[in-house]
């Protein structure tokens, strides 16, 4: 089965997965026909197998989703542009204040200026926290939130954005800033850390593996918003830096476009491939370990081992 080679596959990284594999079928660029899609199937992409239509490891549990909300920040800037409420040229100064995390804007030591469409892409490609999260100031939590309801993401919560989930973490560990959390946080014990609201599903940016595919589907499909919108974000999404998940587990002649994110003892990334064929397959793994660090080389191999493993299945190469 290989909903258990995916199994093993985390297993032997010391680590627990749940993924949701399925067709992107339909949308721009992509012609289905019912000899492409198999007896009885609707809406399965040029190259899946026939009768496949989906891979489901603990597809439905409730899953942090951490940076991975940024795509859904991001789509709702890229829908506001479209219907002409935002301009992407609008600048906006990033200061010491600003600064969450060190990748991006957040890692620069002097203020900057930059546009609106700038915050974006910083935001997916670098998974820039500041940058995200003065991107959410201006589009509006509330926003967002009316946007995951809209797209029948019905299980997905947004309880705040990257400045929310730092300040939850300073003051859960009686820190006053991000030097002294890294100071303290090393020196808890196992059980303390796991209590952290940003690894509650119930306390914190959270949604199902299963809900994150819709969302991906609907964006390839350009039925997450204006097409110039839904083309915006996977432009973006393909533009991200970070090759060691997903991309790891696909040979050169596929494409990958994806988002990362990370906490401590979760390790997670979704995204769509794509085939020279057509075929594109929208993937969702989250992976979670005993080890509560935020770095761990072989957990993100399996996740790309664990995707090749779902999309071959879909492709009719696997089991």
């Amino acid at each position: 089965m290989v909903e258990e080679r995916i199994r093993e596959v985390f297993a032997g990284a010391g680590a627990e997965g749940l993924l949701h594999a399925v067709p992107v079928g339909g949308g721009p660029g992509v012609e289905v026909t019912a000899a492409d899609a198999g007896p009885g199937v609707e809406g399965v992409a040029v190259g899946a197998g026939p009768g496949v239509e989906e891979v489901a490891v603990g597809a439905d549990e409730p899953v942090v989703i951490a940076s991975v909300f940024k795509v859904l920040v991001v789509l709702e800037f890229a829908r506001q542009v479209a219907d002409g409420q935002l301009d992407p040229r609008e600048r906006v100064r990033v200061t010491a204040g600003d600064r969450l995390g060190g990748w991006g804007t957040a890692g620069c030591a002097d203020d900057v200026e930059l546009s609106l469409r700038d915050l974006a892409f910083f935001a997916i490609s670098v998974s820039d926290n500041s940058a995200a999260d003065l991107l959410l100031a201006r589009v509006g939590l509330d926003t967002v939130r009316l946007l995951a309801e809209e797209l029948g993401l019905a299980r997905t919560r947004i309880v705040g954005g990257p400045r929310d989930v730092l300040e939850s973490m300073l003051a859960e560990v009686g820190a006053r800033d991000e030097a002294e959390f890294a100071r303290r946080y090393p020196a808890l014990p196992d059980d303390r850390k796991r209590r952290l609201s940003v690894l509650d599903t119930q306390r914190t940016n959270a949604a199902t593996p299963r809900e994150i595919t819709r969302l991906l589907r609907l964006v390839w499909r350009d039925e997450a918003g204006p097409p110039e919108a839904c083309a915006q974000v996977r432009e973006l999404m393909a533009r991200q830096v970070f090759r060691h998940r997903l991309v790891s587990g696909f040979p050169d002649e596929a494409t990958v476009a994806a988002k990362t994110g990370t906490l401590p003892g979760l390790h997670m990334e979704a995204g769509v491939v794509r085939y020279p064929d057509g075929g594109r397959y929208a993937v969702s793994v989250f992976a979670r370990t005993r080890e509560l660090a935020a770095s761990r080389t072989a957990v993100d191999s399996a996740i790309g081992a664990a995707a090749r493993i779902a999309v071959d299945f879909l492709r009719g190469k696997g089991l």
